[in-house]
């Protein structure tokens, strides 16, 4: 049953070669026959989602990157929907918000890369207070963190006393401060049913709420939240890859419309879908949800015809190479979060590493 309710900092330090001189020009990498031997496997597995006139471009920066990581024990933590560049290029860890945020408690390296969008850079800093996190451009944001704010949980609370709150992990830390437990869409309904309770108050996608509310018993009520990336999929468009490619596999993120999620054969987060794709090995297959994934995805299954719908995220596509190495060059922009909510917001994210173990 579902009811419908309706900081980061830039900072540029200075770096122990620079403490009391200004930084040094900073020569852009170039593309040289060394370069390309030492990019040479990772141009093999890209030839066919990267053009060679591209990859010019970029296999200097995954050198650099690499390299320098090497140096300032740096990680990169690199999201499903980051481009192929830079997932495979430079990455030390992959996956969706979930695995990403395990990964976080595990890491031993002094600074990490957050290579998504804000709300992951925080909850990386939550779970590592004590470690320098990173995010590559400080406009890497998400529509969902953006349409609810901590006073509208409040208001949620005081309008259903009693009834614990849920909030999907792509919040802001102070949404965080405010939520019993998070959530992501690989473990929603478990951690909805983990609460043993009648009624759960669950922000802030409506569309996820809404895909929870009819796997469980538990009454939901929702925030009218939406990723603008996964609202815009719809079930006529589904039968429309259907139409064309008969026999089609269809798989979707939970984040879309229930027309659209009522089309597919799979529903699952972005990890799962990728398990999906090697579980099945279908001939034919649209993954409905940001488009890099589809690029990601496709150069591991060879066997399989990935037909690509291009939805982007306009904040994902925020993160580059060329950004990932100033981030690392000027130790910019570190993530802050305020200590006032730290605490709080930490506990939530906690709660729900804690589920499942």
């Amino acid at each position: 049953m579902a009811i419908c309710a309706s900081v980061i900092e830039g900072h540029r330090p200075r770096s122990k070669s620079s403490l009391n001189k200004a930084s040094p020009q900073i020569v852009e990498p170039e593309y040289t026959p060394a370069v390309a031997k030492i990019t040479e496997p990772v141009r093999q597995l890209l030839k066919d989602v990267i053009p060679d006139a591209e990859w010019a471009v970029h296999a200097p920066y995954i050198v650099a990157i690499n390299e320098l990581k090497r140096e300032m024990n740096a990680v990169l933590l690199v999201h499903n929907y980051q481009t192929p560049e830079i997932f495979h290029g430079v990455a030390d860890f992959v996956g969706d918000s979930l695995a990403l945020a395990r990964k976080a408690t595990e890491v031993d390296a002094e600074i990490i890369v957050q290579c998504g969008v804000h709300f992951m850079a925080e909850t990386t800093k939550l779970l590592n207070p004590d470690k320098t996190v990173l995010i590559p451009d400080l406009k890497a944001g998400c529509s969902l963190a953006a349409s609810i704010t901590a006073a509208d949980v409040r208001k949620m609370r005081a309008d259903n006393p009693g009834v614990p709150v849920v909030s999907y992990v792509n919040t802001t830390a102070e949404v965080k401060a405010e939520t019993d437990v998070c959530c992501t869409s690989s473990n929603a309904v478990e951690v909805v049913e983990s609460l043993g309770t009648d009624k759960v108050i669950f922000t802030p996608d409506g569309y996820l709420a809404r895909y929870v509310a009819s796997k469980t018993d538990v009454e939901i009520i929702f925030w009218e939240g939406a990723c603008e990336v996964h609202e815009r999929f719809t079930g006529a468009e589904l039968r429309a890859y259907r139409k064309s490619y008969p026999g089609i596999h269809v798989i979707a993120h939970p984040e879309c419309p229930p027309d659209v999620l009522e089309e597919a054969d799979f529903v699952g987060s972005t990890s799962g879908m990728i398990n999906h794709v090697g579980e099945v090995r279908p001939k034919q297959i649209v993954m409905i949800t940001e488009c890099s994934m589809s690029d990601n995805v496709a150069v591991e299954y060879p066997d399989v015809e990935f037909i690509r719908p291009c939805n982007l995220c306009p904040h994902m596509k925020q993160i580059t190479l060329p950004k990932i190495l100033k981030a690392l060059q000027n130790m910019q922009y570190r993530v802050e979060i305020d200590p006032a909510i730290a605490e709080r917001a930490r506990s939530s994210v906690e709660r729900m590493l804690a589920i499942g173990r």
